[in-house]
């Protein structure tokens, strides 16, 4: 992608709105809403880096917000819209804020390869993201040219992502390409998530119908390069757009009870014919869900990848309940601050 130029000041007083397509340190692309294959416009960002949404909450923008930029003077974004669906992760331990991937999207490509062989709880975890967004799922299954028998093994995924299209791809004979160019119009946006080498680049240049992305192999050890280190918007064919993201090998999970019910619809209907509402699934008489795993109806394997995101979603609830309560109370410290201040001035002699 071309890197921008600043765009020469405008002094009208009109503001402009605009999608974020690359979000730097500092600053971001930004072109027209509608017109997303106008050449892009660099705007700076507040010193910050926050913008505020309309309730007052203020949050980093990310590609795919639609963002008010003024004119006036030298460019700079002043506030965010509404986001009609976010793509969230955890900011993997470092603290308990969330990370908003992508905004505005409306299809989640869970991108997963079929050599090697697919990690079916990578798939669940990535399922869970992508239905807490609000966004629809669908699962491409690329490197479909490297296995005898891709129909099969995407039957074997589709058994994990229930209610969600999954489609097994190659980029190298265009194989099942199809359905998946069936999603792009004009005005959807869709963004990819998947780990490194997993074929994002690739699949992404099919999509666009030229080389937009730079694309390399695994390295020595087998695992996937970093071939995307930040995150853009991409024009693909029909006037859709896509979000390209970094290879993830961890995504922390945001607390979200419906988008694992979502993603583990057969575990929840389980759960909710055993014959205690709080049953732990383990040695609890009446246990539906431990029936099912002994007569072979839900796998072991299944069962032990919902406790596991299960478990992260509730720490991460925990975590965020303790980052809104020690803002609160320093909210109110400096409410109370303020308050002391005013009554000792309004106090002071006059000279």
């Amino acid at each position: 992608m071309t890197e921008p130029t600043a765009p020469p000041p405008v002094d009208d007083g009109t503001p402009l709105r605009a999608r974020v397509v690359r979000a730097d340190r500092g600053a971001l692309v930004v072109v027209p809403d509608d017109d997303l294959g106008a050449a892009a416009h660099r705007a700076d960002l507040p010193r910050d880096g926050l913008l505020p949404l309309p309730d007052g909450t203020r949050v980093p923008p990310t590609v795919g917000d639609v963002v008010q930029v003024d004119r006036t003077g030298a460019w700079h974004a002043t506030a965010l819209q509404p986001r009609r669906t976010a793509v969230v992760r955890d900011s993997a331990g470092r603290t308990s804020l969330e990370q908003a991937v992508a905004a505005n999207v409306d299809v989640v490509l869970v991108v997963e390869h079929l050599d090697p062989e697919p990690d079916l709880g990578r798939v669940e975890r990535l399922l869970t993201l992508a239905w807490r967004s609000g966004a629809r799922p669908v699962v491409v299954l690329t490197k479909a040219d490297l296995v005898p028998d891709p129909e099969g093994m995407a039957a074997e995924v589709a058994r994990v992502a229930i209610g969600v299209d999954v489609h097994a791809v190659s980029v190298v004979d265009g194989t099942g390409l199809e359905a998946v160019c069936a999603l792009l119009a004009p005005g959807v946006a869709l963004v990819a998530v998947g780990p490194s080498g997993a074929g994002k680049s690739s699949l992404v240049n099919a999509l666009a119908g030229r080389e937009v992305m730079a694309t390399h192999g695994l390295r020595s050890d087998g695992r996937g390069r970093h071939t995307t280190t930040h995150r853009q918007l991409v024009p693909l064919a029909d006037g859709a757009v896509l979000v390209d993201t970094p290879g993830v090998r961890g995504v922390g999970l945001v607390a979200a009870p419906e988008a694992l019910d979502t993603t583990f619809a057969d575990v929840a209907a389980l759960a909710a014919r055993c014959r205690f509402s709080d049953c732990a699934h383990v040695s609890e008489p009446g246990c539906a869900v431990r029936a099912a795993v002994e007569s072979g109806e839900l796998a072991e394997r299944r069962l032990a990848s919902w406790r596991k995101l299960a478990r992260e979603a509730a720490y991460a609830a925990r975590r965020a309940d303790a980052r809104l309560a020690a803002e609160e109370r320093a909210r109110w410290k400096r409410v109370t601050k303020e308050y002391h201040q005013r009554v000792r001035g309004a106090g002071s002699p006059r000279p």
